[in-house]
């Protein structure tokens, strides 16, 4: 049976009647934070109990670009430019060893028809829009060019079109390898070239379906054998069920010649930037953790990636400390749980991480850079900067220096939200903003 004319059609009153809801959680009183945003970061973060609610906290910052002129805001003694403007929505960055930049510009994949969509699946669809996350994908990898080193590229093209939710890119040899939504694909690179038509062969298959966390981050180990992956649970906490959570939660490692695999490390609610740590050759990760336990709780962090290690992911959180709504309980994992390295704040979202290898500018030199895309589910706003967390001996040590801010509004409008970030060859700091649709440089000035 057809629509009534003058009716909206279906998908429109679905939308029309969870307006209402939509707006009730975000007016909805929720709690506020009451841990003083330093207590909330380091090795030791203050863990108050978790904050019992009638709905969670809910407040979005409204994406809506950067108005005329404006721009981040770099540390003292830096400068910014824009490397590229007008991209669409840029997520993820590489650098490859001629210069160029490989842009992601990507989004989350269409979720399988037959898939069920629970009330509280649809508002968060709906607030996530809002945050900009609601776009549809391009599903490319643009490379960008900045021949004179002028911190503005002079050359865009599209290097790779037609894949499904690229993300993780690494050069290995004479191979490009991206990780899409569902696999680890390859295709033959050359220096200098600037569009690749060749089909992307499938190296090793990766979990797919709900994709509630769709990004798949990638790195190459240092001798190119190996290949570590990033993948995303398919939940808050589980609440699709374990099955749903098979392969997830975790760093793998593709064997490149084979496209064998094997778990890394486990527990790891949303492990998305990937970094070797110079000194030490270590694996790093940054991770989302779990929401809804209020504004003071979960530190998302900043951790090594151990091998054969499990980090708490969903039984527990910072070691021992269980979620009781996890179902059934498991004491023998909890009992074994990891404690993170390093937390970087309540719901800051840790997306981008890059190591800073001694050419930046002290106090820059050696550290974390990581970017944090913001929060929507803590009062007040955090996050929506890129920081750099100093390191000493291959350790974090100390507290988490601004790098570059300014990318909300005075009303608490996001102008930008920052994901990826990498270094260049000249030495500058990339960072890719999906919302402001740009990718900035950051430099010291001269």
């Amino acid at each position: 049976m057809r629509d009534h004319p003058h009716r909206p059609d279906r998908r429109v009153r679905t939308r029309l009647w969870l307006l209402p809801l939509a707006a009730a959680l975000l007016a909805a009183c929720g709690d506020i934070a009451r841990v003083p945003e330093g207590q909330a970061v380091g090795p030791q973060p203050t863990l108050p109990e978790p904050a019992r609610t009638l709905l969670p906290t809910v407040k979005v910052a409204r994406a809506v670009g950067w108005p005329q002129g404006a721009q981040p805001v770099p540390a003292p003694g830096w400068r910014v430019t824009a490397l590229a403007r007008g991209l669409d929505h840029p997520r993820w960055l590489h650098v490859l060893p001629n210069g160029d930049v490989l842009v992601a510009e990507s989004n989350k994949p269409r979720p399988p028809e037959d898939l069920p969509k629970s009330l509280k699946d649809r508002i968060a669809g709906w607030i996530m829009g809002i945050a900009g996350a609601g776009v549809p994908s391009a599903d490319r990898i643009t490379l960008l060019r900045d021949a004179d080193g002028d911190g503005i590229a002079e050359t865009r093209s599209v290097l790779l079109a037609n894949v499904r939710s690229p993300f993780g890119m690494a050069l290995v040899g004479d191979w490009l390898y991206v990780a899409a939504a569902d696999a680890v694909l390859r295709v033959p690179y050359r220096p200098g070239t600037t569009r690749i038509d060749a089909v992307p062969e499938r190296v090793a298959d990766l979990p797919a379906g709900r994709n509630h966390h769709w990004t798949k981050s990638l790195v190459a180990s240092r001798d190119g054998r190996t290949l570590y992956v990033g993948v995303g649970s398919n939940s808050n906490v589980a609440e699709h069920g374990l099955q749903e959570e098979e392969g997830r939660a975790a760093v793998w490692a593709v064997d490149v010649a084979t496209g064998a695999r094997r778990p890394v490390a486990t527990g790891l609610r949303n492990p998305v930037g990937l970094d070797f740590e110079p000194a030490s050759g270590r694996l790093w990760t940054v991770v989302n953790e779990r929401d809804e336990l209020g504004s003071d709780l979960v530190p998302d962090y900043l951790a090594e990636v151990v091998d054969g290690a499990f980090y708490g992911w969903p039984w527990s959180y910072w070691g021992q400390r269980v979620d009781t709504r996890v179902q059934p309980p498991r004491p023998d994992l909890v009992a074994r749980a990891r404690v993170p390295d390093y937390a970087l704040g309540n719901h800051v979202a840790p997306l981008g991480l890059a190591f800073a290898d001694g050419r930046l500018p002290a106090p820059f030199a050696q550290g974390a850079i990581v970017g944090l895309h913001g929060s929507w589910n803590r009062k007040p706003l955090a996050g929506y900067k890129v920081v750099f967390v100093p390191f000493a001996n291959g350790r974090p040590a100390g507290a988490p220096l601004d790098l570059l801010t300014g990318f909300l509004s005075p009303d608490e409008q996001a102008w930008g939200r920052p994901v990826g970030v990498a270094l260049d060859r000249q030495g500058g700091v990339l960072v890719a903003d999906d919302v402001g649709n740009t990718v900035w440089r950051l430099a010291p000035a001269r």
